[in-house]
């Protein structure tokens, strides 16, 4: 019945797919959204006071430049940046959903390697890995809206939605998949699938730019939702993906506080 669905609603798929095949958002469009984020939550009163318990310490006698010989901050623009920087990781940490992040995500194993992120399960007959970055994979949830009317505007979540590596491993095999978030809305009677194939390729050993690969919205419409139903059958379903996506959007909010108190402590300390 799946197969029969998505067969006959799927031109939707070769729509949405050119826009979601672009694998990066441009940086400020994160930026942009969480300042206006951060802003609408907090008043100017709160603004002060945070700062005013960031005052410089008298000058050192041991700095010419008359900074604050204990925290080492020598200009003007480092002492703004940092007295920012204290309420901005204040503000996240509060907003953060989760501080512990599962090891373990349907039988997928994580494993973390900075911006990159690896889920493996594997059994006797072969390896699935699925693979992706959150850099630049954030940007405001589609079905919330921000009311510029509203006396306290709320602003959409933050969501990352990465594009994302699927290879199926048999021995020296490797059936590869490249997926991502499809966007907008599905028309009524339409299966929603949360995610869709870009781009699709096998080789073997280890994959390099000579191998051929073929866009996912150029495959015939059938085969097409047989690849989707064999993605479905080694656990990739909607409900996976969805809970992909919550795994991202809560390591790469962990990875943008680890940002901001990186850049704090690169302000602060003396080298």
């Amino acid at each position: 019945m799946m197969n029969v669905v998505r067969k006959a609603f799927g031109l939707r798929h070769f729509t949405q797919l050119s826009a979601a095949a672009v694998p990066l958002k441009p940086a400020g469009g994160r930026a942009f959204t969480r300042t206006l984020w951060n802003m609408s939550r907090f008043s100017s009163d709160n603004h002060s006071s945070t700062f005013q318990s960031k005052k410089l310490l008298k000058p050192s006698i041991n700095c010419a430049c008359g900074c604050s010989g204990t925290l080492h901050i020598h200009t003007k623009g480092e002492r703004e940046l940092v007295e920012f920087l204290a309420e901005e990781i204040i503000a996240e940490k509060k907003a953060q959903k989760k501080n512990v992040l599962p090891a373990e995500i349907d039988g997928f194993k994580v494993k973390l390697n900075r911006a990159d992120v690896e889920l493996e399960k594997k059994n006797e007959k072969e390896r699935i890995v699925i693979s992706f970055n959150v850099n630049h994979t954030v940007d405001a949830d589609d079905e919330a809206e921000a009311e510029s009317t509203a006396d306290k505007p709320e602003f959409a979540e933050m969501r990352s939605k990465p594009q994302f590596e699927v290879d199926i491993v048999k021995g020296s095999q490797t059936l590869s998949f490249t997926c991502s978030f499809l966007q907008g809305e599905a028309q009524e009677g339409e299966y929603n699938d949360v995610f869709g194939i870009d781009e699709i390729t096998i080789f073997e050993g280890e994959w390099n730019d000579k191998v051929y690969a073929v866009a996912g919205d150029v495959l015939d419409g059938y085969l097409y939702d047989l690849l989707m139903n064999l993605l479905e059958e080694k656990g990739i379903s909607n409900e996976f993906v969805q809970k992909l996506s919550d795994f991202s959007t809560c390591y790469e909010h962990s990875s943008y506080i680890g940002l901001l108190e990186g850049i704090s402590k690169f302000t602060i300390d003396k080298k």
